[in-house]
């Protein structure tokens, strides 16, 4: 503790002390005083009472003028201390007899009240009694009673100043654990996002060629180590992130963890080239293994830099800037440092505008589902897959490769896809109300749909509600569902498949699946990827025929999709693929006009 905080805690101990001592003593001279009036009321009651009972005796001496049985009465009074002395007079006010305590007339005096009563005789007042009364008692008690408050006061202030420095201490105490908490994570033991802001509230001077870089760094797939380690290995690897981060940033650098699995680095740098080199060496730091509860970890980072003056004229700005290089780095592929750049707070501004507007079009019923013809080797229909539009009222057509990454994002995803999946059973239930041969409907589940618990209960009551049974709908998923948590996905898909609906998988061949998952995957379809059926003629026709050999071993349907040219459709058809799907066969279409070009009334069993 610094000198001036201890002579200010001195301090405050010292006014404490004299306001508590003055509190007592206010309290002490108010109970003396109540104590004194309470005596006193109680002397002059008695003196009252003795009165009456000396003017009682005293009526027939008084009337007669005798003044030495009056002089009797009166010597009854010598045995009571608190009487200073008394008279007795006639109706004139003659002294008829007298008596004093110490042989002296009483004189009157403030401190000898006087007390009078009427002597009576047949109801008539002969004459009257006159007691002054000696309050020497009533003070001696009233000093004993302030010495016994004194001595008791005393004591108890006495014992009371060490508690009183305890709790002094205990209160300092208690601030600077308040202080600390305010600007540390107690998670990570590094500052926290109320010092980050705080320090962003600062811009220093500008001194010529001086900047400052600010490193926004976010750990890859943080969720699953919650998840499968629980939220006390999670803290355990914040922690050790913040150590390793702090073991590389100089002296002058200030590390902060602002929350979740996010940290930020300011630091003084000359350029951009030694900001990135920085930035890169804290990367670094996630090379080795973490060691949590006994495991370990292999964790990846991305991270994005500002630079102050270069990015923005007050620190503020870089937080911003920082956060849009830090996504940037994130889209690129993850565990990369990616450096601020005008653009990328304009694609940041954009999916912000994306966001808003993308819960509006959920409300507003701007999407629509297009349907692209899946056929057989001579042209038949037997699928469509169902294709998410966005016509927006004011930017007009959206491209999904714009807003889906986006609803990924922010989470929107799950309630776009029930909406996808509840309208295509909806349009499939009405084309088979009109008599239709209705295909089945494909659509994709993304990633955060495979993960969601209530995904297959949603598609019970969407079935029963359009009566469409359940082999009419079938479900893609991408290969990227078993990076995450294979043995989850394979749980939800069978829960799925238990329901009589149709599962694929889409884009196969980019992505992770081998052949023992393939064996596990309760799946009855599998899309060939469209960049090897456009690398036709060429390498795509021997991948292509390896996958069709391995799917048809394995018992599944075969779709190619991106099929636009004659080359391509023969050679599929030769190659015996199952379905095509593509520009070849045909475009995407809304509603109405796909079931005018490819539906085609049932046929009557009759």
């Amino acid at each position: 503790m610094s000198r001036r905080a201890e002579s200010s805690g001195l301090g405050t101990l010292r006014t404490n002390v004299v306001g508590a001592a003055f509190v007592l003593m206010l309290a002490g001279g108010l109970l003396l005083v109540l104590q004194y009036v309470s005596l006193r009321r109680e002397a002059i009651a008695d003196a009252t009472a003795q009165a009456h009972v000396v003017a009682t005796s005293s009526a027939a001496a008084v009337m007669f003028g005798d003044g030495d049985a009056a002089h009797e009465v009166l010597q009854s009074l010598g045995t009571l201390a608190s009487i200073r002395g008394a008279r007795i007079a006639d109706a004139d006010g003659g002294v008829v007899a007298a008596y004093a305590h110490d042989g002296n007339a009483p004189g009157c005096r403030l401190d000898c009240p006087l007390v009078r009563a009427p002597i009576l005789l047949h109801g008539q007042q002969v004459g009257s009694v006159i007691v002054w009364m000696d309050m020497g008692r009533v003070h001696h008690r009233l000093l004993g009673l302030a010495g016994a408050f004194l001595v008791a006061s005393l004591a108890a202030f006495t014992l009371s100043l060490p508690l009183m420095r305890r709790m002094r201490a205990r209160v300092r105490a208690a601030e600077a654990r308040l202080q600390h908490l305010a600007h540390y994570d107690p998670v990570s033991g590094q500052q926290n996002r109320n010092a980050f802001n705080a320090c962003l509230a600062w811009t220093p001077p500008r001194p010529a060629g001086e900047r400052h870089a600010l490193m926004q760094l976010d750990l890859d797939r943080f969720k699953e180590v919650n998840d499968s380690l629980g939220h006390s290995g999670g803290d355990e690897l914040l922690w050790q992130v913040g150590t390793r981060i702090a073991a590389v940033a100089g002296t002058q650098d200030q590390l902060f963890r602002l929350g979740g699995d996010e940290f930020a680095v300011l630091m003084k740098v000359t350029d951009a080239a030694d900001a990135r080199a920085r930035a890169e060496t804290v990367l670094g730091q996630f090379q080795a293994p973490f060691l949590v509860g006994g495991q370990q970890l292999f964790v990846t980072a991305s991270a994005g830099v500002s630079i102050w003056p270069d990015d923005g004229e007050q620190f503020h700005e870089l937080a911003g800037n920082a956060d849009a290089a830090m996504y940037a780095a994130k889209r690129e592929g993850r565990r990369r440092v990616a450096l601020y750049e005008p653009r990328l707070r304009e694609a940041q501004a954009e999916k912000l505008m994306l966001q808003v507007e993308l819960r509006r079009a959920l409300d507003g019923c701007q999407f629509q589902l297009h349907y692209q013809p899946q056929v057989d080797a001579v042209g038949r229909l037997l699928g469509a897959e169902a294709l998410l539009r966005w016509f927006h009222p004011e930017l007009g057509a959206i491209a999904p490769s714009r807003f889906i990454p986006v609803a990924e994002d922010c989470g929107l995803i799950v309630d776009i896809g029930r909406w996808v999946i509840g309208e295509a059973c909806r349009q499939a239930a009405a084309w088979r109300a009109e008599g239709h041969d209705a295909p089945r409907l494909a659509v994709n589940l993304s990633v955060r749909q495979t993960r969601d618990e209530d995904l297959p209960a949603f598609i019970d009551g969407i079935l029963a509600a359009t009566a469409l049974p359940a082999s009419c709908l079938e479900l893609e998923i991408t290969e990227s569902v078993l990076l995450e948590d294979a043995d989850r996905a394979i749980a939800q898909l069978a829960r799925l498949r238990a329901r009589g609906l149709h599962l694929a998988i889409d884009d196969f061949g980019t992505g992770y699946s081998s052949m023992a998952y393939l064996k596990r995957l309760p799946i009855d379809k599998l899309k060939i990827d469209m960049t090897f059926v456009q690398a036709i003629p060429g390498d795509g026709e021997a991948i292509t025929t390896a996958i069709l050999a391995m799917a048809h071993h394995l018992q599944l349907t075969v779709v190619a999709e991106g099929v636009e040219t004659e080359h391509q459709h023969r050679f599929l058809r030769q190659a015996g693929c199952d379905q095509l799907q593509g520009y070849r066969i045909g475009r995407a279409l809304p509603a109405d006009a796909f079931a005018a070009r490819w539906l085609v009334p049932a046929q009557d069993p009759a």
